[in-house]
């Protein structure tokens, strides 16, 4: 039997962020169930960056995960991370004065964001309707993240510092005794000190097979489906589109138009599959808002976003066993997040020092704790 100081159940953007922080201090396992690493949510994100547009907590967040993400070391990736998009924010008829608030009180933090006109905004994005768009504002403050390089600079980081990685190995059963964690999977046993629940949508039964009472994480499906663009619009100039009100995005993807209508129903963690009529909001308001025609759909897929019940990460040890760390619950923004929230982890399981960003970011890790759920 294999003996470790961490066990990490769940391969996906957030198992592997503390995988990297985490292994040159401990000595560390990583249990997916998968055959390959970031195969549910991390794999169907949408994969944008922003530093607005979430929570309080989630954009100071963002804001220490960008100075990583914008200049990794050196070994971490062969490509950049993150490659500027920008965002183009509309509002139809009734909505213009929503738009002006929006970009007053981005402008008011501090955003370099920029009013215009309706031609303005039909010259960044020439397939949307004139009369569809009754006020917009752009944003530039929105990055496209090559998340597979993101992915793999965490996986690569981790085995040089040792960290070992087993796939197609789901976790059956988990029983803590004598201050060790006897862990039983598909692929074998082994021990570890502590277990580190990042199972994502199954955080809350990776919690039930360990004994541990859940926190109360909800997967979230959200659809996406991709159509082609006309000859002469290049994909890659584009920016992504945003409804003000956030009923739907579009947004630029391998040379065609994602759009998806934002949606978040509750469901069952599981491989997910795009529902029928969100595959239909999604194409209705592609011909509502734009002056395309969808003749076809060329992809359609789904993925899951879960959340805790204030919408927050769950980072810390579980209030009725601390040898059981929680690393779930994080939204649509688990991606964006992940420098901070791995570091942040890493740090409360070893006592590491966090970089300084996070006091002047106001960040205070008993905001994440399951503590806060009593």
């Amino acid at each position: 039997m294999q003996h470790y100081d961490v066990a990490i159940v769940g391969g996906g953007i957030a198992g592997l962020s503390l995988a990297y922080f985490l292994a040159p201090h401990r000595s560390i396992v990583v249990l997916e169930r998968e055959s390959a690493h970031g195969y549910h949510s991390t794999g169907r994100s949408a994969a944008e960056f922003t530093l607005r547009d979430n929570a309080p907590a989630v954009n100071a967040l963002a804001r220490i995960s960008h100075a990583f993400m914008s200049d990794p070391p050196a070994e971490f990736a062969a490509v950049p991370l993150l490659t500027r998009r920008g965002s183009l924010w509309i509002g139809e008829a009734g909505k213009a004065t929503a738009v002006e608030n929006a970009r007053q009180k981005a402008q008011a933090s501090g955003a370099a964001v920029v009013a215009l006109t309706v031609e303005e905004a039909i010259a960044r994005a020439p397939f949307l309707d004139p009369a569809y768009v009754a006020a917009a504002y752009f944003d530039p403050d929105y990055w496209d993240i090559d998340v597979d390089a993101l992915l793999q600079g965490y996986a690569r980081g981790a085995r040089r510092s040792g960290a070992e990685f087993l796939t197609g190995s789901e976790l059956v059963h988990a029983r803590h005794e004598d201050g060790r964690w006897q862990i039983e999977t598909t692929a074998g046993h082994l021990s570890a000190g502590l277990l580190v629940n990042a199972g994502g949508g199954w955080a809350d039964a990776v919690a039930q097979i360990c004994g541990v009472a859940p926190a109360g994480i909800v997967p979230h499906r959200r659809t996406a489906i991709t159509v082609g663009l006309p000859d002469g619009i290049e994909a890659s100039t584009l920016p992504e589109i945003n409804e003000i009100d956030e009923t739907y995005y579009f947004k630029p993807d391998a040379g065609r138009l994602l759009a998806s209508p934002a949606d978040e129903t509750p469901c069952e963690p599981a491989d997910v599959q795009p529902e029928e009529i969100d595959i239909a909001y999604a194409a209705h308001y592609l011909q509502e808002a734009t002056t395309l025609t969808i003749g076809r759909i060329a992809s359609s897929w789904a993925g899951m976003r879960s959340f805790s019940a204030d919408r927050l990460p769950v980072i810390g040890p579980a209030n009725d066993n601390p040898a059981f760390f929680w690393l779930a619950g994080q939204g649509g923004y688990g991606i964006l997040t992940s420098p901070a929230l791995g570091r942040l982890a890493a740090h409360l399981l070893t006592g590491i020092p966090l970089p300084p960003d996070f006091a002047r970011e106001g960040v205070e890790p008993a905001a994440f704790s399951p503590a806060r759920f009593g």
